[in-house]
């Protein structure tokens, strides 16, 4: 595997790595993470496709970008990749020509069904996407459990309109997955958050997917309200300070939900992810150095079962841990890079959700205020 990267920041490009015998006209595959103005600018598309005629290209509206050890905002960063002996199978497809988010998973990963299949990544809508349901369809289809990893695009801390696209200036509400084909091809993948839980374990006995409306039989948004106890003036913004952790009594795997909205007339609460009736919850609250400590675990997670280090790593991390850790922000960026090593080429950004199977060999979730890693190694 060889690897190129670019850098467009205020109006310049910049080159910031280029691997020994890289050739752009011989480069697959190119990622595209940045900030929506730029993304949906007709001159960058065009640019990268000069640039690297015979790939496909998969832009990406982001909450910020990672690169090496650093983190940016308002900029592109650009990751092209050119596979040895990896055959590789990106397609596309928008919410709107499928029932719902479900369906729409189950035909993409119906799609890229192939005897020798070793891995997916997602690049998904961030705002019209249920990502929990999106995530289904693709366990339904996916009895072997085939590593499926990646996120939710990004709008900055707006929460507006997000955009994604496969070889044409990025639009909302698609959907864009790639197939990794044969046995040259390794990926490790981790999903680690590093909040603490606090007060007692509650069940919720009234949602509707990802809108919560009572726990343990009383009011869901009075009950969070009475823990924020200041912070309850500065909702919805003040939510991403205290998640929720949940735990499935189907399958006993528990995750992070995030807040992004409430309504007030209803007494609810909308979460970046489905919350199942019966479903046992925690509130969380952020401890800086364990956020940063578990973008290191995930790190050392990823490539767990590898000999070397990996070709490349995609980070992909919560917005919300970025709007806490604030000027520690680049903190969690360096820690997985430290892991990783000079051997390794990082790229990825802050997405509106993550996701990775829970561990090896085992059904995909969307997880929240967790930072992701996919690592990569072609034999």
């Amino acid at each position: 595997m060889k690897i190129q990267q670019l850098h467009l920041s205020n109006s310049e490009w910049k080159t910031t790595f280029t691997g020994d015998g890289f050739s752009p006209k011989e480069s697959q595959l190119v990622l595209a993470f940045g900030e929506s103005s730029l993304l949906v600018d007709s001159s960058l598309f065009n640019n990268l496709k000069d640039k690297y005629p015979n790939a496909s290209i998969i832009c990406c509206s982001t909450a910020g970008e990672m690169s090496d050890d650093s983190v940016y905002d308002n900029s592109v960063v650009v990751t092209a990749v050119q596979m040895n002996n990896t055959r590789l199978s990106c397609i596309e497809t928008n919410i709107k020509q499928h029932q719902d988010s479900q369906k729409t998973g189950y035909y993409l990963m119906e799609q890229l069904q192939a005897p020798d299949l070793k891995a997916v990544f997602i690049l998904s809508d961030g705002t019209h996407i249920n990502g929990s349901e999106l995530v289904a369809g693709f366990n339904e289809k996916n009895k072997k459990h085939i590593p499926v990893t990646g996120g939710l695009a990004g709008d900055g801390a707006r929460f507006v309109k997000t955009y994604v696209g496969l070889n044409k200036i990025p639009e909302e509400g698609n959907i864009t997955a790639i197939g990794f084909y044969g046995d040259h091809i390794k990926v490790g993948h981790a999903s680690v958050g590093g909040w603490d839980e606090f007060g007692p374990a509650r069940t919720i006995t009234k949602s509707q997917q990802n809108v919560l409306f009572e726990i343990d039989g009383k009011n869901a948004l009075d009950l969070y309200k009475e823990y924020l106890g200041p912070y309850k003036d500065d909702l919805p913004g003040s939510a991403l300070l205290f998640p929720l952790s949940l735990r499935d009594i189907a399958t006993g795997e528990t995750m992070v939900r995030t807040i992004l909205s409430i309504n007030e007339e209803e007494k609810s609460m909308t979460f970046a992810g489905n919350l199942p009736e019966g479903s046992k919850v925690r509130l969380m609250k952020a401890n800086f150095d364990k956020l940063i400590d578990g973008s290191s675990n995930a790190a050392k997670n990823s490539m767990e079962t590898f000999s070397t280090n990996p070709d490349l790593a995609i980070l992909i991390s919560c917005v919300g841990r970025k709007l806490i850790l604030q000027e520690r922000t680049e903190e969690e960026v360096q820690s997985a890079r430290e892991i990783f090593g000079s051997r390794t080429q990082t790229t990825g950004f802050y997405s509106y959700g993550e996701i990775s199977p829970f561990q090896p060999n085992s059904r995909c979730g969307l997880h929240n205020q967790t930072m992701t890693i996919t690592t990569f190694t072609e034999n």
